[in-house]
This record gives structure tokens, sequence and C-alpha cells, in this order.
């Protein structure tokens, strides 16, 4: 029967307790990154499938008002193209808009163009700043939102006088037409608009929140009311979900860079990473600094030591600083046994002819042993140990 030899354990050999205490911090912040992820992933759970899509009967969808106007004679067809899009664009037409930031530059000017006289209403659904102002020229989103979701008409539309309060708090409006109607006011900047056509009967809305067109708010306030009229004016409504997958979506117009293409939420993200990173590697340099001596409250034993100091080469693979530090030893400790100044021990010329004498042999031949380059492996480098043991007492022999 074998047996299998188990090392022993040596005083540079790191204990359990040495170990859980440097990985502690590591794993103290691997559980708040995973407590974290869960957190974020529970109330995430409640992800809004098809937002805005008349097809949905989720919370966030908005089924319940096309059944509404489907009950009124208005027939509702979801498109998902521009192109489908811009040949709906007609007198007798209602093109809702459902996420106007998802369009290109491109396709929100030929948007634009197909229906500013089509004699039709466009609804834009929370438009922001770079949008509004290409599908509705004269509009500016402002960049404070509204802080009240709930908010009175205060205006002559007669709409919005009829449904009464609403759900419009959001991103707030301002317009250079005069004709325009500004309605639901959240310090005294709209969150709906209406902007008649310079000719014809045609008019763009500007929403500020969806949330009158949701599931689960329709209920609520005059949201009904609002969406109802807003959407009914006309016998057909055509609900405009912009996708990526359109290909007029592709800017051929000029090329963008990386961190032009990141949305900005991962651009904050990674600033944020960037900011922890620097402040972690502040917080662990803390202890570096010049070196200062200091008496060690206990004795160590040479042999710890140097198997502490070894096992540190070791682990740098730093074979050439191991090789040299013996030498050095070796020649520091030869020197006085042949009579050679310990100042002059690392002089090849003052060392290898006193140990020639001393031996009645070759000096020369000692040079590669005392003098040479670095052993090329550990197998190199333990064979100098001991040739270099080995001429310390052939010359301590009396």
């Amino acid at each position: 029967m074998t047996t299998e030899a188990t090392l022993p354990s040596t005083s540079a050999s790191p204990t359990a307790r040495q170990l859980w205490t440097r990985a502690r911090g590591i794993a103290l912040a691997l559980v708040l990154l995973l407590v974290a992820a869960v957190a974020i992933a529970v109330v995430r759970s409640d992800t809004r499938h098809g937002e805005l899509d008349p097809r949905s009967v989720d919370p966030y969808g908005s089924r319940a008002v096309a059944e509404l106007l489907a009950d009124r004679g208005v027939s509702t067809r979801v498109v998902t193209t521009l192109g489908e899009a811009r040949a709906a664009a007609a007198p007798d037409t209602t093109l809702l808009v459902a996420v106007p930031d998802l369009l290109t530059d491109r396709q929100q000017s030929s948007l634009h163009t197909a229906t500013a006289r089509s004699g039709g209403r466009t609804v834009l659904v929370a438009p922001g700043s770079s949008s509004v102002e290409k599908l509705a020229p004269g509009v500016t989103a402002d960049p404070a939102t509204s802080f009240d979701s709930t908010l009175a008409p205060d205006c002559a539309l007669p709409a919005a006088r009829r449904a009464g309060t609403a759900d419009t708090g959001g991103i707030r409006y301002t317009t250079t037409h005069l004709d325009a109607d500004k309605c639901y006011p959240s310090e005294r900047l709209a969150t709906l608009l209406r902007i008649p056509e310079t000719s014809g009967d045609g008019d763009t809305i500007v929403l500020g929140a969806p949330d009158i067109l949701f599931n689960k708010r329709l209920d609520k306030q005059g949201n009904a009311s609002l969406a109802l009229q807003l959407l009914g004016s006309r016998p057909h409504l055509v609900w405009y979900l912009p996708s990526l997958s359109d290909s007029s979506a592709a800017d051929t117009s000029g090329k963008k860079g990386f961190f032009e293409l990141l949305p900005s939420g991962w651009r904050w993200g990674t600033l944020q990473l960037f900011i922890a990173a620097a402040l972690a590697a502040l917080w662990r340099a803390r202890r570096l600094g010049p070196l200062v001596p200091e008496r060690l409250p206990v004795a160590i034993r040479a042999s710890e030591a140097v198997e502490g100091r070894a096992r540190l080469y070791r682990k740098a693979n730093a074979r050439d600083r191991a090789a040299a530090a013996l030498r050095s030893t070796t020649r520091t400790r030869l020197a006085p046994l042949v009579g050679v100044p310990v100042a002059q021990a690392h002089a090849p010329e003052a060392l290898l002819p006193a140990l020639s004498a001393h031996l009645h042999g070759d000096g020369q031949a000692l040079q590669p042993l005392l003098f040479g380059p670095p052993p090329g492996d550990d197998a190199a480098l333990i064979s100098l140990a001991d040739q270099l043991d080995a001429l310390e007492r052939e010359v301590r022999r009396p």
C-alpha cells in the first residue's frame, strides 16, 4: 500500500484565517453586487411588455383605447415602417407616432414632410428635444419635466375642456406658433399642444406624457375622454410603432463614433464605474509610501525570513535577483577567508587571484561561478546554490 506524502506547512504558508482576512473585502463587494443585481431584477420584473401597443393588454399597453375607438367606428391599424406611416398620411386619418425619439434625424424629416400638408392629424407621444424640433418645427422641449402628473386643462381647446383634469404631466413644451392651443400647463409651460396647419384642416398634437393611453391609467381622471377625442377625430387611426429593424433607419449621411452609438445611460454608468475604480485605487494606495525602518515586535528566525524571501523571488520568477543575492553573499563571506578586504569582495581582479592562491588552482575557472550570468531555470539556480556551498566548504577546509 502506497501513501501520498503531504508537504508540511511552512511559516510562509498562509493560514485559512489569513486568506479570509485578505479576501473578505472582495467577497463582500461581490455579495453586494449580487444583491444589487437581484434587487434590480426584482424591481424591473414588471418590464413594460408591449408598451403603447394597441394590441397589448398589459398594463402599459393600449388595447383598451383601441377597443373604445372601435366601438365608436374608428379603425386602428398598426404600422412599423416609415414607408407605411408616410403612405397613411391622409385627411381622414390620425397618425399616432408612439416613440418619436426612436426615429433617426432623416426619418423624422421625411415623416414631417409627408404629414405637414396631409390635412390629417398627427399625434406625437412624448417627443424629446431633438425629435420634436424636426417633427413639429417651432416647438421646443423644456429640459425640466413636470412635477405633477395630473394637471388641469386651462386652455380653450374643446377636447381638453370636456376631458377636464388628465395625466398629461411629463415633458413641457414652448412654441413660437401664435395660434397654437397650449393646454395642461405646468409652471406656465404646456404639456399638450395643438398646432394647426397653415392651410387646411390638419393639425399636430404634441403630448408630453403617454399615460392617458395606458390600459392601467385609462380609467383615471379624464384620461379616457381626452384620448378618445384626440385619436377619434378621424375615421381611421394609424398607430406607428417605430422599429429598429426598419431599413429606413439606416443613416447613410454620415458615420457615428462608438461613443455616439452608446445610450446616454451606458455612458453615465461607465463614468460612475471609472470614478468608483479610481476611489478604490486611492483607498488601496493609502498604505503605500516611503519605507520606514521599524523594529519588529517579535524575533523571527533566520530560516523563516530566508524561506519567505525565497518564496517572493519564486513568485516573481526573479531567478536573476536570487542568483545575484547568493553570489554576493558568498563573495562577502569568502573575501575575509582569503585575505581580501570586504570592500573589494565584489571585484573579480581582487577576489579571483586570492582564491586561486588559496586553493592552488586556476582562479579564472571560478569566474562563471561567482560572476557569471543568471541561471536559465530553477534547476540551474539550485545547481548554482550547491556549487557555491561546495566552494565555501572547500575554502574553509583547514
